[in-house]
């Protein structure tokens, strides 16, 4: 019986992956991604962090591209394709970490209102209705603003306007599992609730779940760097690419290298993480197996 299940699970997982790989945009994004994660594990080994990223070199500020820095250097002399570098690291890490946060705590929340229903399913909505009305952005904003200016705020801020998205995915992805056979014969067989809910129901739930994580990481990145222009999120000397947009922004026309490479980092970024989310859902939408 397990060996079936297994075999099963595992053909859906290649039945799945089948499909992803012949989508050309989603697989084009992904390769994107890769590259850019692999050069943020790597940024320790590209580029020293206290000469070329905060350390400042005035005898050399605002140089162009060249063979010794390939993006330039912005007006404290500083290396733009380094500071780009640690700032995928930044990114790509809040955006992560934030993602998990909102994911584990909407899970949570949504698990519970889609499984008892009832006046718990009542309450716990009407709240995330609550948070769901103010966008992501004002939200996030209007956090920071009251905890304070710090990564962590930021990263506070940032999973608790995602958690309501995630536990109406959770709880409707629950409502149209939780009648099947399987979850009946679970509670016959005398498991409790939380082992049903977290054993049977959220794994069977998985699939949308990364298909928004993967959506919403674009719109987090996003947050970051408008966050980070406005000065309210991660702060200089860090090398975040809104910040680099801020500081760059008086030196549009003489240098507008120093907009244009950060812009472009969080375009890629943003766009490859769309394809790859709309690549997901097709991939496991089982009315496209065909």
């Amino acid at each position: 019986m397990n060996e079936n299940i297994e075999y099963k699970a595992r053909s859906q997982f290649v039945s799945v992956l089948y499909r992803l790989k012949k989508n050309r945009l989603a697989m084009l994004g992904l390769a994107v991604l890769l590259i850019m994660a692999a050069v943020a594990l790597c940024a320790g080994f590209i580029a020293d962090y206290d000469k070329d990223v905060i350390g400042q070199d005035t005898a050399n500020r605002l140089q162009g591209p060249s063979a010794e820095h390939w993006f330039g250097t912005d007006q404290f002399g500083r290396d733009v394709f380094a500071r780009i570098v640690y700032g995928a690291r930044i990114s790509l890490t809040m955006s992560i970490i934030a993602m998990l946060i909102a994911v584990a705590i909407g899970a949570i929340i949504g698990a519970i209102a889609g499984f008892y229903g009832g006046f718990r399913d009542n309450i716990l909505m009407r709240i995330m209705d609550i948070l769901l009305a103010i966008p992501p952005m004002l939200m996030s904003i209007s956090i920071v603003a009251a905890l304070g200016q710090s990564m962590v705020n930021l990263l506070i801020a940032l999973s608790i306007a995602y958690i309501p998205v995630f536990a109406r995915v959770i709880r409707s992805s629950i409502l149209s599992i939780k009648d099947q056979e399987f979850i009946e014969a679970a509670k016959c067989c005398g498991s409790s609730d939380r082992h049903i809910i977290f054993k049977h129901i959220i794994p069977n739930a998985i699939g949308p779940i990364i298909v928004q994580a993967t959506l919403a990481m674009g719109s987090t990145i996003l947050i970051i760097a408008s966050l980070s222009f406005m000065g309210l999120g991660v702060q200089p000397p860090e090398s975040e690419w809104g910040t680099m947009l801020y500081e760059g922004r008086d030196y549009l026309r003489q240098a507008p290298y120093l907009v244009l490479f950060p812009g472009t980092a969080i375009t890629l970024a943003v766009i490859s993480l769309n394809l790859l989310g709309d690549g997901l859902r097709d991939a496991l939408d089982p009315r496209l197996k065909n």
